[in-house]
């Protein structure tokens, strides 16, 4: 070869040299940036020239032409990669339910300085304090007003846990519209990768942003993804498309009509129809108006929802993973009450519908049981409806059933399109007789609780007489969206909503009985011989006493109503031991699998450093060839001269 030949051969060693230091200092520089991996050199040989061939020799003669900068290569590894982004969604799920439980456990522990369990305490000791001397107006009115403390209390907790739902359904908005953003980010680095690959180049730096961004949306929903021999990403959320191609499919939000959730969606699968007059040009993808409709169309979503919130709660089904899931699984699809208890398995994967259910429930238990001593004691019967067949007028026989109960059964229902067949009813008679014992001014039993807007009994004529009618609690039917319909599947109108829940004496809709509030004497529990209503106290301490409520269909020890709360509280403290347990083997397994993935893909100072001195000394030993090859030229051209 010629000295101009090798003197071409050392400033290929320089190049080459010059650009892995480059790529050795960009690690370093970038050693604390979020999402960097670092980048690895590698150098080939450049093409060799054949000299001679000589069949007898074990090779040819050939002589290189140096060395060249082939790659600056990612060191990633794929299946960390997915193990990692798989935990740290898994992570993220627990984490919303135990911090959902540690919140609920503070709202029901303290209010504002005072336990809600010390509310239903003193409850229960003016009911004793009653007990001992029932006709004190002061033992009285202490009931009155714990009474009302009690509600008010049970309220504000009430209150604050509706007040967190709405919180996590503000989260749900927040995380669909980053999600969304994350979705145009990875198009966007899709397009900039490829346009710099196709130069030649490799995208490292965008690589990296984009692996950054996939680490993120892993933490908000199940993902998985796949890059194409173009260097393009597609991802897919909960086995849907959500980037593909050039398009990235945005996660649109429904908002329910009765409670104002969020429901996200994919627009691609819902049915619509359009209707006439809307506006096309409404540009606000991610958001509903309330009716359902976005520009001049209307969504159905039955079949187009992100997450199938029907499917168990299940690591082997892939359940358990985004903490974008397990807020709508906390938040639940509705506020709940006493009466979702009845649809237990619908409410028990959300924390939050669960604690409401089971609290209302409480309140529940305690308000009509002191209601149902004091109509008995007022004389409130229960009406039986009376059987299809002829019966008996004998007294004595099993089948009789008393005439005048039939003419008030069937003047009643005349009256009221609510009453049908087969129904018991409990009836008061309304009798001017001078004996008004636990009677309201109008003549209607008297009701420590009353719902705030509804009247607890309703009065009907029948002949000359008077009844008050119990208004029943009219129990409510849910969709699967949670939405309340009535007996034809129809969603019910929020309007008439209220009209629905406000039959109900839940902890929303009940207050303490006004006039109770301004003269608790009118309690009384004074016979009309003049003697104390024993019978009535026995019946009101075992309201509190006697052990027949269960927090839920699946726990079968049954309690009384001060063991209730106690049981409650530890159930969310159970609970929240157990998520808190699962959330910190879970971090413990993203711990570990962080640092597997940082012994691949972070940048080492030391390892880096030895790369440095490597190259250096490359490059001064190329520099010296050169060196050495410059004074050989110098030497002969001086020479020759």
């Amino acid at each position: 070869m010629s000295l101009w030949s090798d003197l071409s051969l050392g400033v290929t060693g320089l190049q080459a040299s010059t650009n892995a230091l480059n790529t050795v200092a960009h690690n370093i520089t970038n050693a604390d940036t979020e999402g960097y991996t670092r980048q690895q050199v590698e150098l080939d040989d450049r093409r060799y020239i054949t000299i001679s061939k000589t069949a007898s020799a074990i090779s040819f003669q050939q002589a290189g032409l140096g060395v060249y900068y082939s790659n600056s290569k990612q060191v990633r590894d794929y299946f960390l990669d997915k193990t990692y982004r798989t935990e740290l969604g898994r992570q993220d799920f627990y984490e919303v339910s135990k911090n959902t439980l540690n919140e609920i456990e503070d709202l029901l522990g303290e209010l504002n300085g005072a336990s809600f369990q010390e509310s239903l305490s003193d409850l229960w000791t003016a009911v004793q304090e009653l007990t001992k001397d029932p006709c004190n107006s002061v033992t009285q009115g202490a009931l009155v007003s714990e009474a009302a403390e009690f509600l008010e209390r049970a309220k504000s907790v009430y209150n604050d846990l509706a007040g967190y739902q709405d919180n996590i359904n503000y989260q749900i908005l927040q995380d669909v519209k980053q999600i969304n953003a994350y979705g145009k980010q990875i198009l966007e680095l899709n397009s900039t990768i490829q346009k710099i690959e196709l130069g030649g180049e490799k995208a490292n730096d965008f690589r990296d942003q984009r692996n950054l961004i996939l680490d993120k949306l892993s933490s908000l929903c199940n993902i998985s993804y796949k890059e194409d021999q173009y260097g393009s990403v597609s991802v897919q959320i909960e086995g849907e498309d959500f980037v593909k191609g050039s398009l990235c499919y945005e996660i649109w939000l429904d908002i329910d009509s009765q409670t104002g959730f969020y429901t996200p969606y994919w627009p691609q699968n819902s049915n619509y129809t359009v209707y006439p007059g809307g506006d096309s040009k409404n540009t606000d993808d991610t958001i509903f108006s309330y009716d359902g409709k976005k520009g001049d169309r209307e969504y159905n979503i039955d079949s187009a929802h992100v997450f199938d919130l029907t499917k168990e709660i299940s690591s082997e089904k892939r359940t358990d993973i985004g903490k974008l899931r397990s807020l709508l699984y906390a938040r639940g699809d509705h506020r709940a009450d006493y009466t979702d208890i009845k649809y237990y398995d619908k409410i028990k994967d959300s924390v939050l519908m669960n604690i409401q259910a089971e609290f209302d429930q409480l309140l529940h238990s305690v308000m009509t049981g002191i209601n149902e001593v004091l109509e008995n004691a007022a004389g409130v019967r229960t009406l039986a409806a009376p059987p299809a067949s002829p019966q008996s007028a004998d007294p004595s026989l099993p089948d009789y059933y008393d005439a005048n109960d039939l003419t008030i059964y069937n003047a009643i229902k005349a009256q009221d399109s609510k009453w049908y067949e087969g129904k018991e009813y409990k009836i008061y008679k309304d009798e001017d007789d001078g004996y008004n014992y636990m009677e309201s001014a109008d003549g209607s039993p008297l009701q420590l609780f009353e719902k705030s807007t509804t009247d607890g009994y309703k009065k009907y004529a029948v002949g000359s007489d008077s009844y008050w009618v119990y208004n029943e609690e009219e129990q409510p039917k849910y969709n699967n969206r949670g939405q309340v319909v009535d007996s034809m599947g129809r969603v019910v109108d929020p309007s008439t909503l209220a009209d629905l829940k406000y039959s109900l004496y839940t902890i929303t809709n009940t207050r303490v009985n006004q006039k109770l509030l301004q003269t608790p004497s009118l309690l009384g529990f004074r016979l009309p011989d003049g003697s104390e209503d024993t019978k009535t106290m026995s019946a009101l301490k075992s309201v509190f006493t006697d052990e027949k409520y269960r927090l839920n269909p699946n726990v079968i020890k049954r309690v009384n109503l001060n063991e209730y709360y106690s049981d409650l509280v530890s159930q969310v403290s159970n609970s929240g031991y157990m998520y808190n347990s699962i959330y910190e083997n879970q971090a413990k397994t993203v711990s570990a699998a962080e640092s597997a993935k940082d012994q691949v893909e972070a940048v080492s100072s030391d390892e880096e450093l030895s790369n440095m001195i490597k190259f250096q000394s490359a490059y001064n030993a190329s520099s010296r060839f050169i060196n050495v090859v410059n004074e050989m030229m110098e030497h002969l051209i001086s020479r020759l001269a």
